[in-house]
């Protein structure tokens, strides 16, 4: 049985007990209208509560006005008929601890197995359309250290919300319009042509790379007039830079819907003549919130919670600010069908938070509802050194060839986004059960290991008989593994996929200690039993949690080590 069924049965009996209850007048009229919400199951933090926990009484006992534990006491009457319960008991002032019989606690594993990939998936998110954006580095240079934390949160944040039902698109703006990315093309020329780089320049090898780049493409580039040279330069080497943006993403398993390029919102259209800049500053004058002072356009975010009202075009300049920008791009999130936007946005944007809610507002939106900034915090490593390309960075690219991607995700999505990270590479590198990813995968490849020798013993799983899943450490991991959608749906929620790790670093231990106590192969020369082959369903089950786990982290799971 699964939390979701004994919550469905709880609230079916509790349902009627509350309505008489208020009949009689116990509660008056006021008395509570129950919600399937407010029937909560809870693992005991001490296993010898029992298997599920709930403190559904003394939630409804004081507006019903009546005593919580001889609520509980009538709750657990009637609850103790429910198929597949073996106890339900009263504890303290009016908790209700429930027992399943082992039949039907052992019934997961079949669930599991049969489910396969889709075993934590739920629908919580389901109904939301939500456009996820993250990393979003300018296409002058590699991707560092940073961008690989909010890589590795973002993707697994996508993750997480795809399971849980929501129609979701992640998304990558290239801001590849402004003064950067013509200091990047003079930066690129003046390498091609052998000269310093300009003041307020990019420096490294990489911009020599890809000025040869440059000239392998156009060989006679620098025969060409100047204002052509800088073009050609320019674009060439951000093309070339945004296909190794892409290859480093790749290899770091995050995987991009939607590359949407800043260009785009200022091109005029054939047919208008107008920007989808100018359209969106025309949409917000139009609904009241553009005004015009000392000769400059402004947006009044001041009606929305900003601390000052937000310039879209200067007085003495007919281009518009990166704010006129930013308005353009969130409306084109919402013309694209996306009611919820989430900006994953590094430690150094704490003033994006107002000013994008205040845009949201402007734009009709509930800045409340509609929008979310989630601001990452900075991430070191014990010994990295600087890129010797790039010169001032730690690139991506030399994490993960030096740590690896699957110890470099696992430990940037293990902790919160707001969490200042500190990385101990000795330890990401260690083979031991000190390394928590090592630990992980080293309990998947254990079941995958007891799978093959199971089959090569002539234990297989034509035979399931849960009732026999007795042993203490059978319980503790059955009640671990009927987890999992939980901790998906509120690592989704929450925006929180850290749980998820957490999580598969506990069905690991329980799995270990069950394997300690528990064989699937028989003894010597004993034969085969019905009991074997259930705990192959066990086995199997919880390395398809485990598996199930880790992809919702971008992490593999190997079958051996």
């Amino acid at each position: 049985m699964t939390p979701a069924e004994l919550s469905a049965h709880l609230f079916a009996l509790v349902a009627p007990i509350v309505e008489r209850r208020r009949a009689e007048g116990d509660g008056g009229q006021n008395g509570p209208e129950l919600t399937a919400e407010q029937v909560v199951l809870e693992r005991p933090k001490n296993r010898d509560h029992g298997d599920w926990a709930s403190n559904v009484a003394l939630r409804l006992a004081k507006p019903l006005g009546v005593n919580p534990r001889e609520l509980a006491t009538e709750i657990a009457d009637a609850a103790a008929n429910i198929p597949g319960v073996a106890s339900v008991e009263v504890a303290g002032p009016g908790f209700l601890n429930f027992r399943l019989d082992a039949a039907a606690a052992g019934l997961l594993a079949k669930t599991i197995v049969d489910a396969g990939d889709s075993y934590g998936h739920n629908d919580t998110q389901a109904g939301r359309t939500i456009n996820l954006e993250f990393v979003s580095a300018n296409p002058t240079g590699p991707l560092h250290i940073g961008h690989t934390r909010w890589a590795a949160l973002g993707d697994s944040i996508a993750r997480v919300l795809k399971a849980s039902g929501a129609d979701l698109v992640s998304e990558y703006y290239i801001n590849d319009a402004g003064a950067q990315m013509d200091k990047f093309g003079a930066s690129v020329l003046a390498a091609a042509k052998g000269e310093p780089t300009p003041e307020g320049g990019y420096p490294g090898q990489y911009i020599a790379d890809l000025a040869a780049h440059v000239l392998a493409e156009v060989p006679d580039l620098l025969q060409r007039p100047e204002d052509e040279q800088l073009i050609t330069a320019r674009e060439l080497a951000y093309a070339r830079q945004l296909e190794e943006i892409k290859r480093s993403l790749e290899n770091f398993n995050v995987h991009f819907d939607v590359f949407f390029s800043e260009r785009t919102l200022h091109a005029k259209s054939e047919e208008t003549g107008t920007s989808l800049i100018d359209d969106a500053i025309e949409r917000l004058r139009a609904q009241g919130h553009v005004f015009d002072a000392d000769g400059a356009v402004w947006v009044r975010t001041t009606d929305f919670g900003d601390d000052k009202d937000r310039v879209v075009r200067r007085s003495d300049s007919e281009i518009y600010t990166y704010f006129a920008a930013d308005a353009a791009y969130y409306l084109s999130k919402s013309d694209r069908g996306y009611a919820h936007k989430i900006y994953l946005l590094g430690a150094d944007h704490h003033g994006y938070v107002h000013r994008l809610k205040a845009l949201a507002g402007a734009a009709g939106d509930d800045p409340e509802r509609d929008i979310e900034v989630l601001i990452g915090q900075l991430v070191s490593v014990n010994g990295a050194r600087l890129s010797k390309r790039a010169g001032n960075i730690i690139e991506m690219d030399d994490l993960i060839e030096w740590l690896g991607t699957d110890a470099l995700r696992y430990s940037l999505a293990r902790y919160p986004a707001d969490s200042p990270l500190q990385l101990d590479p000795e330890l990401l590198r260690k083979r031991s059960n000190d390394n928590p990813v090592f630990y992980v995968q080293y309990a998947h490849a254990r079941t995958a290991s007891v799978g093959r020798n199971a089959a090569a013993a002539g234990v297989d799983r034509s035979e399931f008989a849960p009732e026999l899943l007795t042993h203490e450490t059978e319980s503790a991991l059955l009640g671990g593994l009927q987890e999992f959608p939980r901790i998906v749906a509120q690592a989704a929620e929450l925006r929180e996929p850290h749980r998820v790790a957490r999580y598969v670093e506990e069905i690991a231990g329980l799995y270990h200690r069950w394997y300690d106590n528990c064989r699937v192969i028989p003894l010597g020369e004993d034969p085969v039993e019905p009991v074997h082959r259930t705990r192959l369903w066990l086995n199997d089950a919880t390395g398809q949690v485990i598996r199930n786990g880790l992809a919702l982290l971008g992490v593999s799971a190997p079958e051996k080590m």
